[in-house]
C-alpha cells in the first residue's frame, strides 16, 4: 500500500489502537491492521480467511426451468429442436459476432475448425505452449505439427513478436490462445496472419465476453472457440461454441460438426459430405447455457471489479506481479487471477512453500500449468509410428530440438500463480484477505523459509 507519513498524533493513535487490540484479542482492530500483528499460519498463527469461497456452479429456479422445458417436450437432440438454435441464436448477440454454433465440447469446437480448414499431415500450426493440452491434442489429432512460440513471461500469452520467425512454407494456421480468460497481442497477431495470408482460429475456450479495444475476443480471427466445461464462467458442465463472422466457414464447421452432412440432415450441401462427425450439443446443455446466461453480466461486473483492486494491493507488495494486460485490453474474463512470485524478494523461499503456506492461510492457490513442451507425451510424439512415416525420422528430430520454450519453462517452473476465477465472486473484503496473507507470509519470509 502507499506510504503515508504519520504525525505526532497519528503515531500515538496507532500505537495505542495497537495497544488496545493487544488487550481485546485484535477483534477490534481492522482487518488490515490485525494482519500486522499476528503470525502466518504455517508458523502457528490464525488462518487469514476461515469462511467459504464461492461456490460454483450458481444455479437455481432458471436452470431447473429451462431443462423442464426440454425434458417434458421429449426433444433432447438439437435435431428439429429449438432450444440449442435458441442458445446459438442468444450467444451470437452476445459476443456481437456474425454466426455461432453449438459443440459438445471447446476440444471439439476447435476439432470442428481445424476440420473445417482440411489441417491434415504435413501442414503446421503455430501455438502457445501455455495451455490446456486440448489446444495441442486437436493438431496432433489430425497428424498435424505443432509448431511453439515461447511465452510473454509479463503477460503469460503466446509472445506475438516471435510468430512470424516460427512460420514457415508448411504453416497452415495460426492458433494463439487467449489464456486465463485475457486477451492476447490480437493486433500484433492479425497482423502477421495478414502478411502471410494465415487464417487465425482463436483458442478463447476461457475467455467468455472478454473485449479487444471494445470487440469481443473470437471475431478478430476467422473463428473462435469456447468452452463450457465446468470450471468454465459460462457453464453447463461440457459443452463448446465457435463463432465467426464468415459465413461459408460457418458452413463448413456446420458440416463437419453433423458427420459432414449439411444443416438439413437429409441433404448434403456444396462442400460437405467429405468428413466430420458428431460434435453436437444437446438440448440438456443448451437449456442450462439458457439460464446461466442471464446471470453471466453481474459475475462479470464483479470479477472485473474485484481483479481491479486486487491487482492494486498485490502491486504494492514486493515479489508479486499481477500478469500484465495488454494495453488494447478492455476487458479480461478473468477465468484465472494469473500473476507472478519472485521468491528473492520472500528470503529465497521456494513457489512451493509459498503456496502452502498461503494455503494454511485459508487462501486456495495453484502454479497452474506444467511446462507443455517438456511433457513426456509431446516428446513421444517425436517416435509416433504415423509421424515418423509423414515426416521422417529427422524431420521429427529436428522438430523436437526446435520445440524449446525458454521463457515459458521459467514461468511454469518458478514463477506462474493461479487464483480460480470463482475467488473473485467474492467481496472487496475477500481482497484484503488475499493479500494481508501474502503481507503476513511476506513479513515471515525468512522463518517460513527454512520450514
Amino acid at each position: 500500500m502507499t506510504t503515508k507519513k504519520i504525525n505526532r498524533r497519528g503515531f500515538i493513535k496507532s500505537s495505542s489502537m495497537i495497544g488496545m487490540g493487544a488487550a481485546l484479542g485484535l477483534s477490534g482492530l481492522p482487518y488490515s491492521m490485525q494482519s500486522q500483528t499476528r503470525r502466518s499460519a504455517i508458523l502457528g498463527g490464525k488462518r487469514s480467511f476461515n469462511g467459504t469461497w464461492h461456490g460454483w456452479p450458481v444455479v437455481g429456479t432458471p436452470e431447473e426451468e429451462e431443462l423442464l422445458k426440454v425434458l417434458r417436450s421429449g426433444k433432447w437432440c438439437r435435431l428439429g429442436s429449438p432450444t440449442a438454435p435458441r442458445f446459438e441464436d442468444e450467444y451470437r448477440k452476445m459476443t456481437g459476432s456474425g454466426h455461432a454454433l453449438a459443440t459438445s465440447s471447446g476440444t471439439t469446437a476447435l476439432t470442428t475448425m481445424l476440420g473445417a480448414l482440411d489441417i491434415g499431415p504435413g501442414d503446421e500450426v503455430i501455438l502457445p505452449p501455455y495451455t490446456f493440452i486440448a489446444t495441442y491434442n486437436v493438431i496432433v489429432q489430425n497428424y498435424a505439427l505443432p509448431i511453439f512460440v515461447d511465452t510473454d513471461i509479463e503477460s503469460f500469452q503466446i509472445d506475438a513478436s516471435k510468430i512470424e520467425s516460427a512460420i514457415t512454407s508448411q504453416t497452415r494456421a495460426l492458433m494463439p490462445v487467449h489464456i486465463g480468460g485475457s486477451p492476447f497481442d490480437v493486433d500484433t497477431v492479425m497482423k502477421v496472419a495478414s502478411k502471410h495470408n494465415l487464417p487465425v482460429i482463436e483458442d478463447a475456450c476461457q475467455a467468455h465476453f472478454a473485449e479487444w479495444k471494445g470487440k469481443k475476443v473470437g471475431n478478430f480471427g476467422l473463428g473462435g472457440a469456447f468452452s463450457f466445461q465446468a470450471s468454465k464462467n459460462l457453464n453447463s458442465g461440457e459443452g463448446g461454441a465457435i463463432i465467426t463472422n464468415d459465413k461459408g466457414f460457418y458452413n463448413k464447421c456446420y458440416s463437419f460438426h453433423h458427420q459432414g452432412q449439411g444443416s438439413d440432415a437429409a441433404s448434403l450441401e456444396p462442400g460437405s459430405g467429405t468428413r466430420g462427425s458428431n460434435l453436437r450439443m444437446t438440448e440438456f446443455q443448451a437449456a442450462i447455457l439458457l439460464a446461466q446466461m442471464t446471470r453471466i453480466p453481474e459475475q462479470i461486473k464483479q470479477r472485473s471489479e474485484n481483479a481491479a483492486y486486487l491487482s492494486g494491493l498485490l502491486s504494492e507488495i514486493p515479489g508479486i506481479k499481477p500478469a500484465k494486460l495488454y494495453e488494447g485490453t478492455t476487458r479480461s474474463a478473468f477465468h484465472l487471477y494469473m500473476f507472478r512470485y519472485n521468491k528473492e524478494a520472500f528470503a529465497g523461499m521456494d513457489r512451493s512453500t509459498f503456496v502452502r503456506a498461503l494455503n494454511a492461510e485459508g487462501i486456495p492457490c495453484s502454479t497452474g500449468y506444467t511446462s507443455l513442451t517438456k511433457e513426456a507425451y509431446v516428446h513421444n510424439l517425436a517416435k509416433n509410428k504415423h509421424y515418423l512415416k509423414i515426416y521422417g525420422e529427422r524431420g521429427m528430430k529436428q522438430w523436437l530440438e526446435q520445440i524449446a520454450c525458454p521463457v515459458n519453462d521459467k514461468l511454469c517452473e518458478e514463477e506462474a500463480l493461479w487464483f480460480t476465477q470463482t475467488m473473485l465472486l467474492g467481496d472487496r473484503k475477500n481482497m484484503d484477505m488475499i493479500a494481508d496473507a501474502i503481507r503476513k507470509i511476506s513479513r515471515e519470509a525468512k522463518a517460513i523459509s527454512k520450514l
